[in-house]
């Protein structure tokens, strides 16, 4: 049973996500922000990724008290934060040695880590700090797998990337380590399953993609499918129908704006919204640029049960389309 969380943000170094992501949530903030509730049970996050919106509120103060579910089925990506959390100064340690050989033999010690990462099955210190210096060293941050599983991203051009924060992953440590803070290596069905009343759950799958060239799910040997979207739709319209505060953000491909503003999930008081993002991760500088995307939730359906975070933002009618200011 999950204890209590007494984490104090205020006592600490303010956190914020370390590694780079795919689809990292930093920059649709302040789209995401009046969905949360200013009370709830346990934070869930079954999509933990880089961790953004868990940080935020970290930040904001809104975990004091609550646990936290933290959950992804990336194996490395999981095993780096639980490292992080329990050998905070050994991982320090393997990092900065790395980033001292990195300024010495830059792209030549990124491929020699790369083989070294793929080869080491344990986790650890060790492949922990491995995970932080290729995430910070590789071709825009990515984590990419190829079918064997192999992390297989090319080194990235970078004249002085900063490879070690150890305040900062001090910071990030005691956040994670925090009472009823629980970092899970578990698909999302499992993590989903869970969510009741008053809990609050964020949603970050890999997103659906909006072109046959424009897919980009390999976080995991297995990807992520069509398949997993509409399982995933219906994990998410169940914990809202279980009295769950709901949040998921995904691409505007027509099949996800179909699946969430379909009869089934307007029932569960999920409404979905346009808001205009920014895409940060393309091969081609000139394809990177805005776009549209989703945010599902049902905040508005539970506002008379739960009190909400002060919001500038109108949320839609069911049905409506609007785009955000931010």
């Amino acid at each position: 049973m999950l204890g209590v969380v007494t984490f104090d943000i205020h006592d600490v170094t303010p956190v914020r996500p370390f590694l780079k992501w795919a689809g990292g949530k930093r920059q649709l903030l302040p789209a995401l922000r009046p969905c949360y509730p200013a009370a709830f049970n346990r934070y869930i996050e079954p999509f933990l990724g880089s961790g953004a919106v868990f940080f935020d509120i970290v930040e904001s103060g809104r975990l004091r008290g609550r646990p936290a579910v933290l959950a992804d089925l990336n194996v490395d990506l999981i095993g780096c934060y639980r490292a992080l959390r329990d050998e905070t100064d050994a991982v320090i340690e393997a990092l900065e040695a790395l980033d001292g050989e990195h300024r010495k033999r830059g792209a030549e010690c990124y491929y020699e880590v790369r083989e070294r990462f793929n080869a080491r099955k344990a986790g650890g210190a060790s492949k922990a700090a491995m995970f932080v210096y290729l995430n910070r060293t590789g071709f825009n941050g990515l984590f990419r797998l190829n079918r064997s599983g192999a992390f297989n991203v090319p080194a990235g051009r970078y004249s002085n990337p900063r490879i070690c924060d150890a305040e900062h992953l001090r910071a990030v440590a005691r956040a994670f380590g925090a009472p009823g803070v629980s970092i899970e290596c578990a698909p999302f069905e499992a993590t989903l399953s869970g969510a009741g009343a008053r809990d609050f759950v964020y949603c970050d799958p890999p997103y659906a993609p909006l072109s046959r060239t424009a897919s980009f799910a390999q976080y995991t040997a297995a990807g992520f499918t069509a398949r997993h979207q509409r399982e995933l739709q219906q994990a998410v319209v169940a914990a809202a129908r279980r009295g769950a505060v709901v949040l998921l953000s995904n691409s505007s491909a027509p099949e996800i704006e179909e699946a969430y503003a379909g009869e089934e999930a307007r029932r569960a008081g999920l409404i979905v919204r346009r808001v205009p993002a920014r895409r940060a991760i393309n091969s081609l500088a000139s394809r990177r640029g805005p776009v549209v995307e989703l945010i599902v939730s049902n905040a508005a359906h539970v506002r008379g049960g739960l009190r909400m975070a002060k919001s500038p933002l109108r949320i839609a009618r069911p049905g409506a389309r609007t785009a955000s200011g931010d």
